[in-house]
């Protein structure tokens, strides 16, 4: 079958195809695999980014940094929101149509020619594994010099880690989410990420709670690892703009720098504090500090707090973490009229508890609930029936996030804001409606 794929669609639908006959692999097949292709990583210098919440917009820093700078720079992402294309960049660019089409070709022929160790097996990638093996392949061909690699889920079992050498970690801020792979308590998760941690590798990482920061400095001493914290002091003096949001980040050697992100999410400061903080790690000449800084100011990150429309917002928030931080700066942002909400969730997401910190919240007049058509939703009557166990605000079931999107978004009265947020499936399909030809649209 895989020798009779000829075009981009089909490649892409053989790839949507592999949950339903494959599973996950072990760390030790795929880095076998790799071997295998080629493509240990050998060649370019690895940055590899875990964590529960903000590893995209880390990477989207690091990845806008290193473009300010002119380095060449490969990055592999996920989930992505409307295209495959966009889990693989370099230089700013996702994959073209024939890139994607030649690495999924490249990848294939290594499939029909496996070591006998694998074949023996019945090796076949996963989902994840196809496209990191993919992107691997794409960099290589591109001949990039740093490679930045966000891990899936997890990190000591993640595809991405059978990468052994690397440059730098970074691990972004640990929550609850995957409880049931990754464990149930915040130092079993954070244990579990940090299992991305190389011997004499350098790892930055935020100190936001003791159990968390107390787990990965064990996890570096086991693994001989140098540990490079940032500390909630080493941020200071944010200032909330229109659009953007101004701090100051000490470094070392340097004191207290000004950085500007532009964005009105506040949990981007920190994220961006640990990109800057990675950065000034590599010691490379090239990445100065108005570099940093520019780099920095131009990153926009595609449904992150993202302004759609004139006050219409996007965010991927999709845990109970994630929530609690786009509420944060729900509040932080001033509304003249009312504040409206478009929400929805997958399934097996702790969405009784999002659904309740939201509603506790008391911040929106109006919510409106549209079920995704992603196979993992969440029916249309639990999300409604969920909603009104904790809230008397008025609470809206519609038959489609188009209907829904129409009514709330395009309709809005002059001073409302509307939110839309709950998950990143959701971010994709509100993207792709607005990506249809006009007369499709609504």
């Amino acid at each position: 079958m895989l020798e009779q794929i000829d075009t981009y669609a089909e490649a892409v639908a053989y790839i949507n195809g592999i949950p339903r006959f494959t599973g996950k692999s072990s760390i030790g097949d795929t880095r076998r695999f790799l071997s295998h292709m080629g493509c240990s990583g050998r060649n370019h210098k690895i940055i590899h980014v875990a964590g529960t919440n903000g590893k995209g917009s880390v990477c989207a820093y690091l990845h806008s940094v290193f473009r300010e700078a002119g380095i060449s720079v490969g990055v592999f992402t996920s989930p992505h929101l409307v295209t495959m294309r966009e889990r693989m960049a370099v230089d700013g660019r996702i994959a073209t149509e024939e890139e994607f089409l030649e690495a999924f070709g490249y990848v294939a022929g290594k499939l029909s020619e496996l070591p006998r160790e694998l074949s023996e097996r019945s090796y076949h990638p996963s989902f994840f594994e196809f496209l990191f093996f993919m992107a691997l392949h794409f960099f290589d061909r591109a001949g990039v010099e740093y490679i930045v690699l966000e891990t899936g889920l997890g990190g000591r079992l993640d595809a991405t880690n059978a990468i052994e050498d690397k440059t730098l970690c970074v691990i972004t801020s640990i929550g609850y989410d995957h409880m049931e792979y990754l464990g149930d308590t915040l130092p079993e998760i954070a244990a579990e990420k940090a299992g991305i941690l190389r011997g004499g590798v350098p790892v930055v990482y935020p100190v936001l709670q003791p159990e968390v920061s107390a787990c990965i400095e064990a996890c570096a001493a086991r693994a001989g690892a140098v540990c490079v914290p940032v500390l909630p002091e080493a941020i200071k003096e944010i200032k909330i703009q229109h659009k953007t949001i101004d701090f100051s980040l000490h470094l070392n050697y340097y004191d207290y720098i000004g950085f500007t992100v532009s964005t009105s999410a506040l949990y981007q400061i920190q994220n961006a504090a640990l990109a800057v903080r990675a950065l000034t790690c590599l010691a490379d000449e090239r990445l100065t500090i108005p570099v940093i800084q520019a780099g920095i100011r131009k990153m926009v990150w595609e449904g992150r707090m993202e302004e759609i429309l004139p006050s219409v917002y996007l965010d991927g928030a999709h845990n109970i973490d994630g929530i609690r931080a786009f509420l944060d700066t729900v509040r932080s942002q001033p509304c003249s009229g009312r504040r409206k909400l478009l929400f929805s969730v997958v399934k097996d997401k702790q969405y009784q508890a999002v659904i309740r910190e939201i509603a506790l919240s008391g911040l929106f007049d109006e919510v409106g609930v549209a079920a995704l058509t992603n196979e993992r939703a969440l029916p249309l009557d639990v999300l409604e029936d969920t909603f009104r166990q904790y809230t008397g605000s008025p609470c809206r079931a519609y038959g489609s996030l188009r209907d829904a999107f129409a009514k709330l978004a395009l309709n809005r009265a002059d001073g409302d804001t509307v939110y839309i947020a709950g998950s990143l499936y959701l971010a994709g399909e509100i993207k792709a409606l607005l990506r249809r030809p006009r007369r499709d649209q609504f």
